[in-house]
């Protein structure tokens, strides 16, 4: 149930955790609920608060989610990772032409995973979309990731599964790249529904237990479409910054390797939390087309930027114009000039706001990002899948080598 916690918790419908139980709670003048359930069970404590990771229907099924989770986590003695399984995937599978299907993400009308990661369907990597189905692209087709703490609330917008990368077990984690309902009490100065690409403070709790949970254990891969983290009210009262900065703690004592790829955008904190400069082993990646910058484009103009965007938009010739008539009219000529004005100096504004952020990310591309060291690697959206096993790989012929070296140097000692 800890940060730190390396176990899981699975609940069937009829279990609870509790502290106290019901009659205790009741005859020592309490308050208690109808049943222990009510108290401790899955569906209304443990598992929206995210202390239970799997829900069961029955035993039998408790026990093949356990079996499940230690084919991704069992490591046997004297051997460093977790045994890799046999696949029948091609390692060099294009995710391009994974079918999202029909019923999913209508909105944009996405029909292949290519289409998501492409310029002239999503130009801006700005359209909503389902990341799991990314995720499910980029795993090993012949085995079924097992999803974490799917149930815990509000923390919706952070996905984690145990699944296969060519074989190799890995703790995959994705940001959910299109817009959630909220569920239960929305609070006045909290958001109205989870933002797509945002971390917000349970999803960030989620996303530091899973990445403590792997350390020592099996690689951690990130497919990131991630903004940044929520900053309104809400989330900075339910601690944001102190579980922000456990995803930095988390990636500056895990031991292992960890993939961090880049598939639309990747701004504010999070260019932070998951810096290289964290970890050596950190290795961080971005597809052709995507946007790696401290803040986005946008956000950059309408703060960074505003005087000068202000300073453009009265140059506009359109406000040129008007000012020179308003200087020669007088009386209520003068005041409806001023109030044309003011209405289409507010447009003029927008545009030289869009102009000015559509500069900022031509200059802060991925490419100016790999100049100064932020990534790694570019690859194109065709070899994310052969990319991220290769890396996997990789990070683990390196930890098992310095293994081996640390062995030898202690038995020479």
């Amino acid at each position: 149930m800890l940060m730190h916690t390396r176990g899981i918790l699975i609940m069937t419908p009829k279990a609870a955790m509790v502290l106290t139980g019901k009659r205790a709670l009741e005859f020592s003048g309490s308050i208690s609920a109808e049943d222990n359930q009510g108290i401790g069970g899955y569906d209304r404590i443990m598992g929206i608060n995210g202390q239970a990771q799997y829900w069961a229907r029955d035993i039998d099924e408790a026990c093949h989610i356990l079996l499940r989770h230690y084919d991704h986590t069992y490591v046997a003695p004297g051997e460093r990772f977790p045994r890799r399984a046999a696949t029948a995937d091609p390692f060099n599978r294009d995710v391009q032409v994974y079918s999202l299907g029909r019923n999913t993400n209508g909105e944009e009308g996405f029909e292949l995973i290519g289409e998501i990661l492409s310029d002239e369907t999503n130009p801006g990597r700005k359209k909503s979309f389902d990341i799991r189905k990314v995720m499910m692209a980029a795993i090993d087709q012949d085995h079924a990731p097992l999803e974490r703490w799917a149930g815990m609330r509000a923390a919706e917008t952070a996905v984690v599964w145990d699944a296969d990368l060519g074989g190799y077990p890995v703790c995959l984690i994705g940001i959910e790249s299109r817009p959630l309902p909220r569920l239960g009490f929305v609070p006045a100065d909290g958001p109205e529904q989870w933002t797509s690409g945002t971390l917000f403070p349970q999803s960030s709790k989620k996303i530091a237990r899973a990445i403590n949970a792997a350390s020592n254990n099996r690689p951690v891969v990130v497919l990131a479409n991630l903004s940044g983290f929520d900053g309104s009210p809400e989330s900075m009262r339910r601690l944001q910054l102190e579980y922000g900065a456990e995803i930095g703690r988390a990636v500056i004592n895990f031991k292992g390797p960890i993939v961090f790829c880049v598939i639309s955008r990747y701004h504010g904190g999070a260019y932070v939390v998951f810096s290289r400069a964290l970890n050596e082993s950190v290795e961080v990646a971005a597809l052709e087309g995507t946007y790696a910058s401290v803040i986005g484009g946008a956000p950059a103009a309408a703060v960074v930027f505003a005087g000068e965007v202000e300073a453009r938009a009265r140059k506009d010739a359109r406000l040129q114009r008007l000012s020179q008539a308003m200087a020669q009219a007088e009386g209520a000529e003068e005041g409806r000039l001023r109030a044309q004005w003011d209405e289409l100096f507010k447009l003029v504004h927008s545009e030289k706001l869009g102009e000015l952020a559509a500069e900022f990310d031509r200059v802060h591309t991925v490419q100016r990002a790999l100049d100064v060291g932020a990534l790694n690697y570019i690859i194109p959206p065709a070899n994310l899948r052969p990319y991220l096993i290769d890396a996997v790989e990789r990070g683990i012929g390196r930890e098992e080598k310095s293994a081996k070296s640390g062995t030898r140097m202690r038995e020479a000692a």
